[in-house]
Formats: C-alpha cells, sequence, structure tokens
C-alpha cells in the first residue's frame, strides 16, 4: 500500500517548532492494529488518518493516534490535517472534521493562519495529590479534574513551570492522563506545559486539547475572554486562545516540513 503522507509542524511560524504531526489520507479504513502500527513507526505524538466523511456530516471523519494509542481529541494533528487540505485547495475557506468522541470539529482559513473550533472542557476543583507527587510538587495554587482525563494543577509563577521534572514513571502509572501545569505568563498572557506519558508522550510540545481546559480556567480568572497562551516546551509553542460559548477557539500557524509515500504491506 501506498498512502500520501505529510508531517507539519503545527503552532509554528517556521520549521522544526511547535508540534510535529502525521498526517496520512487512506482509501479505506484498515484494521486498528495496522493503523496503531503507523502512528508507532512514525514515533510522533500524533498520527492523523482520515477519509472523506461517507455520512456527509462533515467534509472528513477524522482519527488520531500516538505511538502507543488512539486518543479521543487532538488539536495540533486537527490543525495539521487541516493546513494540509486548506494549503492545497486555496478556493476554500474552511474544512470540517466528524470525530468519534469529540463531535464535529471546524478550522478556518484567516489572514494570519487559521481559526480551529474544539469543545471547551471545564475542569473542576479536585485533591490530585499522586499528580502533585509526579509532578515533584508538594502544594499547587490549584488542583482541577476533568473527567475526560485531564488534570489542571496552577502554580504561583512560569519559573514553576519551568523548573519542574516530574516522574515520568509516576505519571504513566496513573493511567492515561493528560496533565497540564499553568502558571500567568511572562511575555503572554498565559504559560503551560503538559505531560502525557500514559499515553506514550512524556512531554506534549504544543497541546490543543490542553487549551480547551486552560481556556475557561484563565477567562475567568483573567476577567477576558481571548488571551494568550505560550507552551513552554523545548520546541515551544504560541496559541491564541479564545472562549466562545461551548467552543475553544485556538489560533496558531502551520508549517509542512515532509510530504511524501507512506509504503507497507498488509
Amino acid at each position: 500500500m501506498k498512502l500520501p503522507f505529510a508531517q507539519v509542524d503545527a503552532f509554528a511560524d517556521r520549521p522544526f517548532t511547535g508540534n510535529p504531526a502525521a498526517v496520512i489520507m487512506v482509501d479505506i479504513w484498515y484494521a486498528d492494529e495496522i493503523l496503531q502500527a503507523i502512528a508507532e513507526e512514525n514515533n510522533l505524538a500524533e498520527t492523523a488518518f482520515l477519509i472523506g466523511d461517507p455520512t456527509r456530516a462533515a467534509d472528513y471523519h477524522l482519527r488520531w493516534f500516538t505511538p502507543t494509542t488512539e486518543v479521543a481529541l487532538c488539536g495540533h494533528a486537527t490543525l495539521a490535517t487541516a493546513h494540509m487540505i486548506l494549503s492545497h485547495e486555496p478556493g476554500l475557506d474552511r474544512v470540517t472534521f466528524r470525530t468519534e468522541s469529540s463531535g464535529i470539529l471546524e478550522v478556518s482559513r484567516e489572514e494570519t493562519g487559521y481559526a480551529m473550533a474544539l469543545p471547551t472542557h471545564r475542569a473542576e476543583p479536585k485533591p490530585l495529590p499522586d499528580i502533585l507527587a509526579a509532578l515533584g510538587l508538594e502544594t499547587a495554587a490549584a488542583t482541577l479534574w476533568h473527567d475526560k482525563g485531564y488534570a489542571l494543577i496552577v502554580v504561583e509563577d512560569a519559573a514553576a513551570v519551568a523548573a519542574l521534572t516530574p516522574d515520568f514513571r509516576a505519571l504513566g502509572k496513573l493511567g492515561d492522563v493528560l496533565t497540564i501545569v499553568t502558571a500567568p505568563g511572562s511575555s503572554t498572557d498565559v504559560v503551560s506545559r503538559v505531560f502525557a506519558p500514559g499515553a506514550g508522550i512524556d512531554e506534549d510540545p504544543v497541546t490543543g486539547s490542553a487549551h480547551t481546559v486552560l481556556a475557561p480556567y484563565w477567562a475567568e480568572r483573567l476577567g477576558r475572554d481571548r488571551f494568550t497562551a505560550y507552551q513552554a516546551s523545548a520546541r515551544g509553542g504560541l496559541v491564541d486562545c479564545e472562549l466562545s460559548g461551548d467552543r475553544t477557539i485556538l489560533r496558531g500557524n502551520c508549517v509542512t516540513v515532509i510530504e511524501g509515500i507512506f509504503a507497507f504491506e498488509c
């Protein structure tokens, strides 16, 4: 089999920053073990697979796989997929995706990049002592939880976020949890880092889904619905966030770094 393949740096203005995602168009849905093996071979935080949506509820049906598991929502790989479609179709202004667990997602072209609408996830206060311990934190300004597996840890300042040295093995033992550590930023309104060792990703470079949790928390704390965010991973990435009803609008750019063919036998 030979499938069109692209690797895209999402939430990036130049190559080698932001979060890389593989994007692969398929003609049929191959067995899950084949899709998982392809994602493992790519060894990126996410591989996005898409096919024309037979239900016509959206333009495409979209799924995402880490090197170890299929996930319910991936923002950066959705942005990367939209970039590949819209950059090859200059007459299109938007593209929609049907997903199994996150409904219909939409990405629109803007003058300076793309705007992506994702479902908002409002986390609620909850003690999270095991996560704090795995992060090496004795206390936090706030700990919150969303039942889809998002942990939000608020610390005092950007220096505390940068200084984190998590025990990834301990975090991984807690299951498929997306752990988000955040604080007020210095050059941006908000700073964060994101860890998901239970899904095969120790530290994610830039995480769209994490900002669907950050958006309602920071919109309330800042007293406004739009703010700037920086995910302070080694690669780093800027995200413009806007809370709009039950949707979080994330704005950013993408850069294509590889295009080719993924070939395999099945």
